[in-house]
């Protein structure tokens, strides 16, 4: 008899689920930040969808996050602004305003999007 490779047979199936959390925060400038200055916004000054204020802004789940600023409805290119996690005296929003540009008026609407994905796995092995 010839000689044969001799191996296991497996079939497996992998279903992947992936939820999105979508959480948006709100606020209106109240004075104008300068071109070469940083609009710093603190957790407590921004309110949710329903209009009650903001306690803490959320943790960005370890690679399976991301942020959008949008100012005045457009959205804003991602190294203009850096985003601390935290409740209010630590958590934060500062948004850098380039030097040379317009700056940012008193009223103006600031929207932080913050998009955290919770993926799960589940493989199912058939002999």
């Amino acid at each position: 008899m010839a000689l044969q490779l001799m191996k296991l047979l497996i079939s497996a199936s992998t279903t992947t689920t992936v939820v999105p959390t979508s959480t948006r925060f709100f606020n209106v400038t109240s004075a104008e930040t300068a071109a070469g200055a940083t609009l710093s916004i603190d957790a407590a000054s921004f309110f949710q969808d329903d209009g009650t204020a903001v306690t803490t802004l959320p943790t960005l789940a370890t690679n399976n996050s991301y942020i959008n600023v949008y100012i005045n409805g457009v959205l804003q290119m991602e190294g203009l602004s850096t985003y601390t996690p935290g409740a209010t005296a630590v958590g934060s929003l500062a948004i850098d305003v380039p030097a040379g540009g317009d700056p940012i008026l008193s009223g103006t609407g600031i929207v932080l999007e913050v998009m955290n994905y919770a993926p799960a796995s589940t493989t199912t092995v058939a002999t």
